[in-house]
């Protein structure tokens, strides 16, 4: 069966089977994960979990970032909420979907300090979520079918987590089998009005996963069929595919991609191109008629008021760091789009609700045609004199043809974390994921736990 093919993948994976630049890369997801998490301690729905965690209690195996100690699959939840709260973290863009591995990281690390995982196993427990989620993203698409990406992030979770825990084939199979099964998830998460739950959607899949992997480490057993069985994942969601697992490596992270701007990742080279736009051409947001942004459809539909809804209405975070109109209209008017663009005072604002009421997106099927291999788009600024000024752009500084060297990832993290960290502590963590194949999850963890949650 499928998934005995996949648990067999799993189990036998080793950190020999990470090339250097496999290893490079995922460290660099690693630190810039962090910095998105340690930016996101003050983040209100995260606040609201971490009452709860605290208010429920349980056993003291856990790290929760920021102190304190709680189960391995609450500290899933908490730990990946801080990581896709801000929606600052790294993304795979397949034809058909697009997800974010860095998501399976809170999982494995909170698995991984309940056996003292090593560095080297860490890494080798993450390249296999990533490839296995990357892998599905790529094959069994389930977005246009109405299912979020997190249902392929399932099997992803459970894979990491039953690596780190040191299950057998068996256990991991079944592990694979209960998360499947059960955490199947519906693509309103990111339609018409958005809620809390965007950026809890895949922490709540990390908790469900994590709590499968235990639920099979403890000897239950899941729907072997998963896969291909009457009503499992082919049957009832995704339709046919196959995907051999005896022939995969662990090379995907090496096509995933970071995020310059905190914003959905579809928009980042319209971003980069209004700001660069205006640096060159000299015009201010007064200056403006309209705006026209002709992007590729998979961003038409997602952020562009395609098929997921009406973008110009912004009232909340969630809603702005979707709408492409808010996050272009921020670059003009802030020439950034950083945590501090997605405050109230700010979303609600005036100059900005007036401006996003003025771009215009459609979908050109050219670039269609280029993603995901590129990411196309082309910004036509209409100034009121009459004048019109326009770039066009393929990429940004973070996708695959143009990667984020080591220097501008710890700038990054420097500046989501510093409101909550000592430079020296900065300076450790950054230095124990730059070795972290000579280092371990648990000195990591202790390390994170002196993030101060500043009132």
């Amino acid at each position: 069966m499928i998934v005995h093919d996949l648990s067999k993948f799993v189990n036998s994976a080793t950190y020999n089977d990470l090339s250097a630049e496999a290893i490079k890369q995922l460290k660099i997801r690693l630190l810039d994960s962090l910095g998105t998490a340690i930016g996101a301690i003050k983040g209100p729905p995260l606040e609201s979990i971490r009452k709860m965690v605290d208010d429920l209690g349980g056993s003291q195996q856990s790290t929760l970032i920021g102190s304190g100690k709680t189960t391995p699959d609450r500290a899933a939840l908490y730990n990946s909420g801080l990581v896709r709260y801000l929606d600052f973290n790294d993304s795979y863009l397949a034809k058909g979907e697009t997800c974010h591995p860095s998501d399976n990281i809170g999982s494995i690390l909170a698995a991984g300090e309940t056996t003292g995982l090593s560095g080297k196993d860490f890494l080798t427990a993450l390249g296999v979520a990533y490839q296995v989620q990357c892998r599905l993203s790529d094959e069994a698409p389930v977005r246009d079918k109405g299912f979020d990406h997190t249902t392929q992030g399932s099997y992803a979770v459970a894979v990491g987590v039953s690596n780190a825990l040191g299950l057998d084939e068996d256990k991991t199979a079944n592990a694979i089998s209960i998360a499947g099964t059960a955490l199947n998830a519906l693509r309103v998460t990111r339609t018409g009005a958005l809620s809390n739950w965007k950026g809890l959607a895949y922490p709540h899949t990390a908790f469900g996963g994590t709590h499968a992997a235990l639920l099979a480490k403890y000897g239950i057993t899941g729907p072997p069929a998963v896969f291909e069985g009457n009503k499992g994942f082919m049957d009832s969601i995704a339709g046919e595919f196959s995907i051999d697992w005896s022939n995969e490596d662990l090379e995907r992270v090496t096509n995933t991609i970071i995020k310059k701007y905190n914003a959905e990742i579809h928009s980042q080279s319209s971003i980069e191109g209004m700001i660069e736009l205006k640096e060159k051409q000299g015009f201010t947001a007064d200056d403006v008629d309209k705006i026209n942004i002709e992007i590729f459809d998979v961003a038409y539909h997602i952020i562009g008021g395609g098929e997921e809804g009406d973008k110009t209405i912004v009232r909340t975070k969630e809603e702005a760091d979707h709408s492409l109109q808010y996050m272009v209209s921020a670059a003009l008017l802030d020439e950034q789009v950083m945590p501090e663009q997605y405050e109230k005072d700010r979303i609600e604002a005036d100059d900005i609700q007036t401006l996003l009421q003025k771009v215009e997106v459609s979908p050109k099927q050219e670039y269609s045609d280029r993603f995901p291999d590129e990411m196309p788009t082309k910004l036509t600024v209409h100034l009121k004199n009459g004048e019109s000024h326009t770039i066009e752009k393929h990429d940004y500084e973070g996708f695959h043809t143009r990667p984020m060297s080591w220097e501008t990832i710890i700038a990054k993290f420097e500046g989501l974390a510093e409101p909550f960290t000592s430079k020296e502590l900065r300076e450790q963590i950054v230095s124990i994921v730059q070795d972290f194949d000579q280092q371990s999850v648990n000195k990591l963890m202790k390390l994170l736990r002196e993030v101060k949650i500043r009132k």
